[in-house]
């Protein structure tokens, strides 16, 4: 989302289905029988107990300020993930309403406030048990992207160079290419975002932890937005663990995946982050 070129000209092409079939997607789960499923529900159970502990052990009354501080630490590292390095100082004071004069440090601020501000909707519950849903995954992008600058909203067809504005909470009306993958046609959305609803959101809460890198993988897959896939799956995520972990929003997989993506700087204090989750699938 980025550019300070001519609006380009409204493209009203039919939207396309290619009907691929949902299978291309398959396997959503690890089944039972699978040699990996205990290796998985371990780790889940590890993961649990794990987090369990560390809310405990904090005393009372530190929760709420630590939660607002990994609030920063995610927005700083998941704008590092999608290229923009947006200093941790410079966040602070996006929070206080302090914004540069620098148009394009600005914008990154904008960012920077627009993430914080979703992720403590998510954080206050207001996504419980539609996370892994249709509507749940469209009010992220939406929330998110409604919060952006108007340069931040437009996206650039690296084969065309054609330009095109992000509707906040629209899924995409045409092909994208993510590296070397490329995603299903549009008009294929709804019934692989169908699928991915059915099987996900319900799962048991011991099973929706151990899918949860599985759920993320499959999204950022399906790539239902012309833009801002990465940032919403990520959020996505913490809205998982936010729920079925309990973590009181003191701690995350954003800085762990940021870790694993070798375009980016982590320079986050460690101690504000204790328990990382290399057992994620890296983004795409």
């Amino acid at each position: 989302m980025s550019a300070d070129k001519p609006d380009m000209e409204t493209d009203f092409k039919p939207v396309v289905d290619r009907r691929e079939a949902i299978s291309l997607m398959e396997p959503l789960l690890i089944e039972p029988e699978s040699c990996f499923s205990g290796i998985i529900n371990d780790l889940a159970l590890e993961l649990a107990a794990r987090a369990a502990g560390f809310r405990r052990s904090m005393p009372a009354g530190i929760t709420r300020s630590l939660a607002d501080l990994v609030r920063a630490m995610n927005c700083y590292y998941s704008n590092l993930i999608e290229g923009h390095d947006t200093h941790p100082v410079d966040i602070e004071r996006a929070l206080q309403k302090d914004y540069s004069s620098d148009k394009e440090k600005r914008n990154l601020q904008l960012e920077a406030r627009a993430h914080i501000e979703v992720q403590a909707w998510i954080d206050q519950g207001d996504l419980t048990g539609r996370a892994l849903t249709i509507d749940g995954i469209r009010e992220i992008h939406r929330r998110f992207a409604e919060l952006l600058p108007d340069e931040l909203l437009w996206n650039e067809d690296p084969d065309s160079g054609k330009r095109v504005h992000i509707e906040p909470g629209a899924f995409r009306d045409r092909d994208v290419k993510v590296g070397r993958h490329v995603p299903v046609s549009p008009g294929a959305l709804p019934r692989f975002l169908g699928r991915f609803e059915r099987v996900y959101s319900n799962l048991g809460k011991s099973r929706t932890i151990a899918m949860a890198a599985a759920a993320h993988h499959r999204l950022l897959w399906i790539h239902p937005f012309v833009d801002g896939n990465g940032r919403v799956t990520r959020l996505m995520s913490h809205a998982i663990f936010i729920e079925t972990l309990d973590t009181g929003g003191v701690w995350s997989i954003a800085r762990g995946l940021a870790e694993t993506n070798k375009n980016t700087r982590p320079c986050w204090p460690t101690v504000i982050c204790p328990e990382e989750t290399p057992w994620m699938a890296e983004e795409t």
